[in-house]
């Protein structure tokens, strides 16, 4: 095993000890994607009835949305993370150890991408129980992950650069409102496309969040579009890959000012 793996491997699996010391955060993390899988379901339920909608039940409709906005509300809170390790003088100290500078960042972003994974399975669960189909079966339950965990890391690698960029919570606080609504309602996540105004469609076009939704509601209908979901997770890759080289630069950035 490589360093980077092991030393990422340690860094993940300190997180997540930190995390487990937090069951009021852990609870929250669970309940959250409930309320709103029930709430906008409830909600929306009769949009299903606009013709072109193209969906005949919305809680089917709407689990990948609820998955998406997820992924990305969980993970753009993921720079606070970084300020406490600064403010903690934590990183500090990791920085006179031999763990690897890439390693440090990277179990960040892994700690989130396992919270992630929790968290759309508990909607998984919680969508069968509520009645959902999933006629995409494991391989669309699979894309469904995968596409959400890519999301997440591009928004938690964001989150991680702010944090050691700005160094103050307001500044993450405020990007994230300023975000989180905008990208989520300039996508499918809850509403056709094909009843969005045209320049909404051409905005969502360049949304990750959309490219997200484009794979997994292709590869859970009952005939996947397999180029199209390759297409739309290679863009996620590609901007997730993009996203982590910048959080390890900020960071290397933050190393040599302390």
């Amino acid at each position: 095993m490589s360093t980077l793996v092991l030393h990422t491997w340690w860094m993940t699996g300190r997180r997540l000890k930190v995390l487990a010391k937090q069951p009021a955060f852990i609870v929250i993390m669970l309940v959250q994607p409930a309320i709103w899988l029930f709430l906008f379901g409830n909600l929306f339920r009769r949009v299903v009835e606009l013709p072109g909608f193209g969906a005949g039940d919305y809680l089917d409709y709407i689990v990948p949305g609820v998955v998406v906005m997820t992924a990305v509300s969980s993970n753009m809170w993921a720079g606070m993370g970084v300020l406490e390790e600064i403010e903690r003088g934590t990183m500090n100290r990791l920085l006179t150890t031999p763990v690897s500078r890439a390693a440090i960042m990277n179990g960040l972003v892994a700690e989130q991408a396992i919270s992630t994974a929790v968290q759309v399975t508990a909607i998984i669960l919680l969508g069968l129980l509520a009645g959902a189909s999933y006629p995409g079966g494991a391989a669309g339950l699979l894309v469904m992950l995968v596409a959400a965990l890519l999301l997440g890391t591009i928004f938690s690698a964001l989150s991680n650069t702010i944090g050691m960029l700005a160094r103050q919570r307001e500044t993450i606080i405020g990007i994230n409102t300023l975000l989180l609504l905008p990208l989520t309602f300039l996508s499918s996540a809850f509403m056709a496309e094909s009843l969005m105004p045209s320049w909404m469609r051409t905005v969502a076009a360049a949304n990750p969040v959309n490219w997200a939704l484009d794979a997994i509601r292709s590869a859970m209908s009952a005939a996947p579009d397999w180029g199209l979901v390759a297409s739309r997770c290679g863009w996620l890759l590609a901007a997730a890959a993009v996203m982590v080289l910048l959080s390890t630069g900020t960071f290397r950035a933050y190393q040599k000012s302390v």
